[in-house]
């Protein structure tokens, strides 16, 4: 049965589940580690900025839910959790790497349309095109309880955008941005997913440099 949970606890599960992926050295994570990625600037919708008693507090009712455990094999004094999210046999969903991939984007970024779920997801799942995100989609839609819905399409967009449920029904209206012209937010869109894109590089890169200076004993 899908829990029901609050907009702090996805954060934090997304979280866990980019981490995973895009930075295995770094997991399990610290309160300190999961803290900062809460808070990133990018790859964030909305952006916020949790305390790490605040994260401490969520982690803590993730752990009581059986959604996050104590890492057994971490060392030292810290303490490092580890996602039951999905991906193994002890684990709440039986969800393979592209669902968790969607979404884990769906818990960082909220609604999306199929194109900016392939693009923002390409770094934890390498979907071939956007047919095989929208297949996913419909799977994880057509659930006997599903786990995500499909929103009414915008005025002026070419895609209707995708919520998870997991935190409930979803307000489509208050979902909806009217911020943005419709006549400028096909280009806007476009150039938000190059930004997203090259921040991936960045990062993946910074990932690299790091494994790169350790094998090196720099």
């Amino acid at each position: 049965m899908k829990q029901t949970l609050s907009f702090e606890q996805t954060r934090v599960l997304g979280v866990f589940l980019e981490k995973e992926v895009t930075t295995p050295d770094q997991y399990p994570l610290s309160i300190n580690g999961i803290t900062t990625a809460c808070n990133q600037k990018s790859n964030r919708e909305p952006v916020v900025s949790y305390s790490e008693v605040e994260v401490q507090n969520i982690v803590d009712e993730l752990v009581q839910l059986r959604l996050l455990a104590e890492a057994s094999d971490s060392s030292g004094r810290v303490a490092k959790y580890r996602h039951r999210f999905a991906g193994s046999d002890f684990s709440a969903y039986p969800f393979d790497k592209a669902k968790v991939a969607i979404i884990c984007v769906l818990f960082l970024r909220g609604p999306q349309t199929p194109g900016e779920l392939r693009t923002r997801a390409q770094r934890l799942y390498p979907f071939a095109d956007v047919g095989q995100v929208e297949s996913i989609l419909e799977q994880l839609a057509n659930e006997d309880e599903p786990f995500i819905v499909k929103l009414p399409r915008e005025a002026g967009k070419r895609e209707s955008r995708y919520a998870h449920l997991f935190s409930g029904e979803v307000n489509s209206a208050a979902s909806v941005s009217d911020v943005t012209p419709a006549s400028s937010g096909s280009s806007n869109e476009e150039h938000e997913l190059r930004i997203s894109q090259l921040e991936q590089e960045v990062t993946e890169l910074k990932a690299q440099l790091a494994e790169i200076k350790s094998a090196l004993d720099l």
